[in-house]
């Protein structure tokens, strides 16, 4: 029996109504349902509407559809259902008796589609951040393990200065902490229970929402019911979320694709996440890591489905909104499934830490140092840049590196130069030089080590009073 069927006269058109149906992709919604119908069980109980042994009878039943769908997959299999709360009302009136149909009484699926959304976000969040906290410790990890090993950074793809190995690898865990940031921001606005909003202007009966939230583990409750039936503000910002986090991800792929290349040779794709070539025998891919981008505008495209999709909707709940649920399940189940994977390619990828730090040795990444060098001296910033890049083309036509001139040809730059400018352009002295908070000092890179390790924890302790 369908939930709405009273007024028609005709049934639905057979294509239309196989087409209408969201019970195919709506399923992962089954446990949220089963929780909240429980929270309303209680409420109508308290509300006079069931007696003690009509409430025990749903709450086992509603048990019960919980444990058959966890035990078999085709318990699920259901060709009549419409949605999933069609699903469970039909499955708890089979398991306990029309005493099932209460269990609707003074609600509508707008709201209970609007409070399962809204606990599955919770949960997917509360998931997300506890792989991001795992995924910033193993980055964490490598970042201690390289020491004072050094690379080139770089700007334009160009070779810049010289930092820490370590460094590097911590832009990565400031990204991914932000990502995490993100999402508790959105956690905050929408740990609001709908219950109680009915289709459109609230409830009919005296429903005590207040109760309904606190057994969901909400906050409070939503302000307006015309508002909180139609809101689907939450699942947007969630997945806009998620789309920078995957934009975070295919950076960092990208730059492990090009790190990973002949050309670059500083990381050694681990033979785990990688697969060869059907043609070339030589071949090693990095498939992971292009799935990873290749993921990122799957999810960008998610984002943008749901503001497409919400955008000119007149108040309150229209079916369109029903084409929220697959961008968003389709986005936080790709993150859910990405994000482990990249931490065990993380923990298992090589870093050639002798060819990083060979190749700070040429292409002039220490010509800031050696300005700074002039600067010192009291020669004006802009002369002292003007100088360096004089005495960087004169290594270009000579086929040397800055330390390679003789002091004399530098002193007919600048008389500002002495034998103590070529210490100046070492590699320790160069990435000594960034000791600054957020620099790549040695002293700073441990520091921010232990800084970002307190962060990693104290997300992994939030995520835990959430569990």
């Amino acid at each position: 029996m369908k939930m709405w069927s009273g007024r028609f006269r005709q049934p639905l058109d057979p294509d239309f109504e196989r087409w209408q149906r969201s019970f195919g992709f709506d399923r992962p919604l089954l446990q949220y349902e089963l929780a909240a119908s429980g929270a309303h069980a209680r409420a109508l109980k308290n509300a006079g509407v069931l007696s003690s042994d009509e409430l025990i009878g749903i709450l086992q039943g509603l048990e019960q559809i919980g444990e058959r769908a966890t035990a078999s997959q085709s318990f699920l299999d259901d060709a009549e259902a419409e949605d999933v709360h069609h699903f469970v009302e039909k499955r708890l009136v089979a398991l306990i008796g029309e005493v099932g149909y209460k269990l609707h009484s003074g609600r509508s699926r707008n709201e209970q589609i609007a409070t399962d959304l809204r606990l599955y976000v919770r949960a997917a969040i509360d998931q997300l951040r506890q792989e991001l906290a795992e995924l910033c410790g193993v980055i964490a990890d490598r970042a201690e393990q390289a020491a004072e090993a050094a690379m080139p950074a770089y700007t334009h793809l160009q070779k810049a200065e010289p930092v820490l190995v370590g460094h590097w690898l911590l832009a990565y865990v400031e990204m991914f902490l932000r990502d995490a940031e993100r999402m508790a921001d959105c956690r905050k606005r929408l740990n609001v229970c709908p219950l109680g909003s009915g289709a459109v202007a609230g409830a009919t009966l005296p429903l005590d929402r207040a109760l309904m939230a606190n057994n969901l583990g909400f906050d409070g409750v939503t302000a307006n019911s015309i508002d909180a039936t139609s809101d689907r503000d939450f699942a947007i910002e969630f997945v806009n979320a998620l789309s920078m986090l995957a934009g975070h991800l295919s950076r960092w792929a990208e730059e492990m694709i090009l790190f990973s290349t002949q050309e670059y040779g500083f990381v050694v794709l681990p033979e785990a996440y990688s697969t060869g070539s059907s043609a070339m025998p030589q071949k090693k891919n990095p498939d992971l890591l292009e799935l990873v981008r290749g993921k990122c505008g799957r999810l960008v495209g998610n984002a943008t489905a749901l503001m497409v999709t919400v955008k000119g909707l007149p108040l309150a709940y229209n079916k369109d909104l029903q084409e929220t649920q697959q961008p968003l399940f389709d986005a936080a189940e790709t993150l859910t499934q990405m994000l482990p994977l990249v931490t065990g390619w993380m923990k298992a990828v090589e870093f050639h830490l002798d060819i990083m730090q060979q190749a700070t040795q040429s292409g002039f990444i220490n010509a800031w140092a050696a300005a700074t060098y002039l600067v010192k001296r009291g020669v004006p910033s802009r002369l002292a840049h003007e100088r360096i890049g004089k005495a960087v083309k004169l290594c270009l036509e000579r086929n040397c590196e800055l330390h390679e001139l003789p002091l004399d040809e530098l002193q007919k730059l600048s008389p500002d130069f002495g034998e103590d400018f070529y210490q100046s352009l070492t590699l320790a002295s160069v990435l000594a030089m960034h000791d600054v908070p957020g620099g790549t000092a040695p002293a700073r890179v441990r520091q921010a080590i232990v800084v970002s390790r307190k962060k990693i924890e104290a997300l992994r302790e939030e995520v835990h009073a959430h569990a």
